[in-house]
């Protein structure tokens, strides 16, 4: 591949990014709270150097790139991430978009679709301005889009992001990444958006499909063409990573393994729980080491075979993350 990709540190060809994890953070966390309580986020030197440290543990597992798919709602903050990025090897992708469930931050109630310059969406802008000049005044271009549509559904606020999203990148043509709720199978409802909206949908990642078992609702979005985010590795009070790893493996014996991606949805830091609630709800398992540690092996206990690992975990992304092509859907190895 020739094609290069955005990173923290400037553009890097797709051939050189490595194997990746394409749906990972190193901070979440509201700055509102933490700017004015400072409630557990304490030395700021000290959080920086356990995300430094994290990365090069990643390094050593074979790790070389991840996609940090923090955007404005989960305390997106560049500066302290083109910090990091200067003291690993470890490439850093990062993306634009904005997350919410349901409503848009009151800043944008005072700009409607359609008040931007020549009547577009002000969101849509700010997303062109993020991937083609640079993230607030950092210089920092985002390599992906990331959007959002949980249990609430498709509210107007939350269409209004999608389709947003959908015009940032037919205008880029930086891909699109998803947060879904797999139980209420809202990928089909952001596929049918994207579609409407001119989108090819083998450029959107529709993220948190391995929460889900339902294998009509997975192969509905594969066949459509979309990639399927298989990236909560480690999240066991949703699915456990036995089942977790069903699922990819069944999904590999069906022909499907050119369009998964398997991640985790980890951070090195999240204030959206207690810690001491975290360590009780996902315990030990939520790293971004966890998949090379613990899950690569089973799956190929699974019947899942060298060749396959590696186009999930370095092939799929590169494209995904290029728009190069992929080979023909659905050929089983």
């Amino acid at each position: 591949m020739t094609a290069a990709v955005q990173t923290v540190l400037g553009p890097v060809a797709a051939s050189e990014l490595g194997r990746i994890l394409p749906h990972e953070h190193i901070f979440i966390l509201d700055p509102d709270i933490e700017q004015n309580y400072v409630i557990e986020w304490g030395s700021e030197e000290a959080r920086v150097a356990q995300a430094v440290q994290r990365l090069d543990d990643l390094k050593a597992l074979g790790i070389d790139t991840i996609v940090d798919l923090t955007v404005t709602g989960l305390g997106r903050y560049i500066p302290r991430i083109e910090q990091i990025a200067r003291q690993t090897s470890v490439n850093i992708v990062v993306a634009t978009g904005l997350y919410t469930y349901d409503k848009l931050p009151h800043f944008f109630y005072g700009r409607p679709p359609g008040s931007g310059t020549e009547g577009r969406d002000p969101l849509e802008e700010m997303f062109i301005h993020d991937i083609t000049v640079g993230i607030a005044r950092t210089g920092v271009r985002a390599g992906i889009l990331k959007c959002v549509t949980d249990e609430p559904g498709v509210t107007p606020d939350v269409e209004r992001v999608l389709r947003s999203a959908a015009r940032a990148h037919l205008a880029t043509g930086v891909p699109i990444s998803t947060h879904t709720h797999a139980a209420s199978r809202r990928g089909l409802e952001q596929q049918a958006i994207f579609k409407e909206e001119g989108v090819d949908l083998s450029r959107v990642v529709i993220g948190h499909s391995g929460d889900t078992e339902d294998f009509g609702y997975l192969t509905e979005m594969l066949d459509a063409g979309s990639y399927l985010g298989m990236d909560r590795f480690g999240v066991e009070h949703m699915l456990t990573t036995e089942r977790r790893v069903a699922v990819v493996a069944e999904l590999c014996k069906r022909g499907y393994a050119d369009q998964l991606l398997l991640s985790h949805d980890a951070s090195c830091y999240i204030d959206w729980l207690p810690r001491k609630v975290v360590e009780q709800r996902i315990p030990n398992n939520h790293h971004h080491l966890f998949i090379s540690q613990h899950v690569l092996p089973l799956l190929l206990q699974s019947g899942v075979d060298e060749s396959q690992l590696d186009t999930m975990m370095r092939l799929n992304p590169q494209r995904m993350l290029t728009g190069e092509p992929s080979p023909p859907w659905h050929q089983v190895q």
